[in-house]
């Protein structure tokens, strides 16, 4: 017998870790950004530096790996994809971080399920059940609650909802973009193009108005939003989801906001109010409903 057939294997560390962890990495995204803005840093070159800083480390993983990438009409879509899931997404939830505050924008981020079941009804003939019309109710009563009861260090104003929910749809169209090329090409392939077309098509909003001096706090921050919080948390969350299934890994990456809100809160001081909690646990429990029948997005924050 070898020495190495007497050794034991290495413990795989368990999936459900992986994607808490990667969970928690996502809860940190309007944390770096609120930080990174209040170094004088605009939300819409937030959302560049993330596009442009892991785009470039997905290409890299791509090459290394030899990905195929797409071409033809898939590359035209992914570059549409780019524009949508990438430009808007990303410059809309920095908004929203502005606008109304990290927990805010991480609880309406969580309306992306009922956009998912809406969109799979009008592009994808998935007939909505009654689950997903209940979620669908839960998610405008919680939405209409948070608007209601506001709270401290939180800003519930039109615009702070608009940037929200246009953040919680674009990111739902990762749903529909996943669907058709997930299994087709690898994410860094995918990602690899998507990202950099997204930091091209903030670059028209950034640049008139010129690139901010940053501090190295301020470059670090950025560094933690396209390195931790967008590059190593899917590669996380994939690497778990090859172990779990996907409606228990959608159940613990529901701690997201919950970590988002708690450092917040910490950090910032915002607390939504007794009212507005209730809301945004009825936002958090529709899409965990939605998550049953696994209705959820592909992650790619």
């Amino acid at each position: 017998m070898s020495v190495n057939a007497a050794l034991p294997a290495r413990p795989a560390v368990p999936a459900p870790l992986l994607i808490l962890a990667a969970a928690c990495l996502w809860g940190l995204l309007g944390i770096f950004g609120k930080d990174v803005q209040a170094a004088g840093v605009a939300p819409l070159e937030v959302a560049f530096w993330r596009a442009l800083l892991g785009g470039a480390l997905y290409a890299l993983h791509a090459l290394v790996t030899r990905s195929r990438l797409p071409r033809g009409r898939d590359l035209w879509v992914t570059a549409g994809f780019g524009i949508a899931g990438v430009s808007i997404f990303y410059g809309s939830y920095q908004l929203a971080v502005m606008a109304g505050g990290a927990s805010l924008a991480s609880v309406l981020l969580y309306t992306a399920p009922a956009f998912v079941a809406l969109l799979g009804w009008a592009f994808l003939r998935e007939k909505p059940g009654g689950r997903e019309w209940l979620a669908i109710a839960g998610t405008l009563l919680g939405i209409t609650l948070i608007s209601l009861g506001g709270g401290q260090g939180v800003s519930v104003t039109p615009p702070a909802l608009a940037f929200g929910l246009t953040a919680g749809f674009t990111y739902s169209l990762y749903y529909l973009y996943g669907k058709a090329f997930f299994s087709r090409y690898s994410t860094p392939a995918l990602l690899g193009v998507a990202l950099p077309v997204g930091a091209l098509g903030l670059l028209p909003f950034v640049a008139p108005a010129g690139f901010a001096t940053k501090s190295a706090a301020a470059w670090g921050g950025l560094g933690g939003i396209a390195v931790l919080s967008t590059y190593l948390a899917y590669l996380l969350y994939s690497a778990g989801l090859r172990r779990l299934d996907a409606t228990r890994a959608s159940v613990i990456a529901s701690v997201e906001p919950v970590v988002a809100a708690g450092l917040a809160a910490l950090l910032f001081g915002e607390r939504l109010a007794a009212l507005a909690l209730l809301g945004a646990a009825l936002v958090i429990g529709a899409a965990l409903l939605l998550s049953v029948e696994k209705k959820t997005p592909a992650r790619g924050r």
